[in-house]
């Protein structure tokens, strides 16, 4: 006890003494004293109850053999004032019967007269623990408690019968719900969405081994009034540790402006779609034409000519594709359609899709065994861009000759997959830019790739949407690995 420090050291247990033995309650204030204890003595019941009724005691060493008002009595008045008091009993050797009693009733712990120091010790040492245990539990609640007050997003924990037991100020104003108290109540009696409802039921039937998020689009209010409101609704069961599920936890997303500004820019895809690439891609199809002879015989130099326009208007037709993307990705398009996502097979389909290409440059590309791994929860489409992108790059920056390994294992609770090449590498210092838009490693070995600087801002950012992370360790001469870290679903 004469080593509490740091943060437990700011929290300092005041204990009372209640016992009509002044010898022992001197003793008693002696001792804890001297380890740093607050402590305050009373006489008898009546005296005690008083201090109580005015000050908190974490612990209370209580005589159960007193005048005027009995132990026991003081007992149970102390637990109905403060029922997280802790409370030991001191008892003579023939009420051993009472002290069993008194334990019943919500004593912590008894200690026999006549005790010794030590004894005193070791069970306000017991006790302190309690006390400390509860007051952590406390603190987390109210942390916890402050720090869901505080979201945007909306937040509700039921019970296994659909029952609440948080919802925090958010959900109820993105529910335009204004009524009473809800906690305690059936959710049915205040939510009147049946997509809600059923993602509740869905969680709490789902099988103990299954990681499950379900997501739904919910639209709330009158669209015709100008008065909707479109939420992202996500719920999942909570469960103990023998895997029975203890109830949902449901979160709400107002998606509202993100739909809106998702229609503005579905109407510049379609704009761009139409009015730049299709005319694009035309251009491309005559050019290919004429290159393929089918207009006349060519020139050598008029064949240079048109093959230089034809690749820069395919590096056009591309950079409009990926300005494309990037503006879905970041309208947070991407993290609407989630589904399980087993990256041991996505990862055999992109090897075995870019192996001919690869190939053609004599480059070996291989899959390192892939352990067993939980699929992940993901947009598969997007992870697919992230693995693809990777790849075409490593094949377009190791010369011939070179390999390629990709590889993937679990590092705690995360899943790291590398893409290595034995390429060209990237100098030290433009390492923290080739992530920016548009930067490209430019020097005498690459400045012959084209490239429009957008494959790597477009993986960072599936990434980061996936709440993942990417880094690379690179090195001139010797080759590159991007490693993607992505967290695994919660057991």
């Amino acid at each position: 006890m004469g080593n509490r420090s740091g943060a437990k050291a700011a929290f300092t247990p005041k204990i009372l003494v209640m016992d009509d033995e002044k010898r022992i309650r001197d003793g008693c204030h002696k001792v804890l004293t001297s380890e740093g204890f607050e402590v305050d003595r009373a006489e008898n019941g009546r005296i005690g109850l008083s201090m109580i009724d005015q000050e908190h005691f974490d612990i209370v060493l209580l005589d159960l053999m007193m005048p005027g008002l009995a132990g026991l009595e003081v007992l149970e008045r102390i637990k109905l004032l403060h029922p997280d008091t802790a409370i030991i009993v001191i008892t003579g050797y023939a009420t051993v019967e009472n002290s069993i009693e008194a334990m019943k009733k919500g004593a912590f712990d008894f200690i026999p007269k006549p005790f010794s120091p030590e004894q005193l010790r070791i069970v306000v040492s017991k006790a302190l623990e309690f006390t400390r245990t509860l007051q952590d539990i406390a603190t987390e609640k109210s942390r916890m408690h402050v720090m869901i007050n505080q979201l945007a997003d909306g937040v509700m924990a039921t019970d296994p019968d659909k029952r609440v037991v948080l919802a925090n100020p958010a959900f109820l104003r993105l529910l335009g719900y204004t009524g009473e108290r809800v906690v305690g109540r059936p959710v049915s009696e205040f939510i009147r969405n049946d997509a809600l409802e059923n993602m509740m039921d869905r969680a709490l039937t789902s099988a103990p081994d299954e990681r499950i998020e379900l997501c739904e689009e919910i639209r709330l209010g009158s669209k015709e009034a100008d008065q909707e409101k479109i939420l992202d609704a996500r719920c999942a069961p909570f469960r103990d540790r023998m895997g029975r599920n203890l109830g949902t936890i449901t979160v709400l997303h107002d998606i509202t402006a993100m739909k809106k500004m998702d229609q503005l820019k579905s109407d510049f895809v379609t704009m761009v779609s139409h009015e730049i690439r299709s005319p694009m891609n035309t251009v491309l199809m005559q050019l290919n034409v004429v290159l393929d002879g089918l207009a006349g015989e060519l020139t050598a130099k008029q064949r240079e000519i048109l093959t230089r326009t034809s690749e820069r208007v395919l590096a056009l037709v591309h950079l409009a594709s990926e300005l494309l993307d990037l503006a879905k990705i970041e309208s947070g398009l991407i993290s609407q359609k989630r589904e399980a996502v087993s990256i041991d097979a996505l990862l055999r389909d992109q090897v075995a899709f870019y192996t001919p290409k690869a190939e053609r440059k004599r480059i070996r590309l291989s899959l390192l065994p892939v352990p067993k791994i939980p699929s992940i929860l993901a947009n598969k489409e997007n992870i697919e861009e992230v693995f693809s992108n990777l790849i075409t790059n490593a094949i377009h920056y190791t010369p011939e000759g070179g390999s390629i390994t990709v590889s993937a294992d679990v590092e705690n609770e995360y899943l790291r997959i590398s893409v290595s090449d034995t390429g060209f590498g990237i100098p030290r210092e433009e390492q923290d830019r080739i992530f920016d838009r548009f930067y490209r490693v430019k020097n005498e070995k690459t400045r012959f790739i084209t490239g429009t600087g957008l494959g790597l801002p477009i993986v960072k950012s599936i990434v980061e949407a996936h709440n993942g992370t990417i880094r690379v360790d690179s090195e001139v001469d010797k080759g590159s690995t991007f490693h993607v870290i992505l967290p695994l679903p919660a057991s």
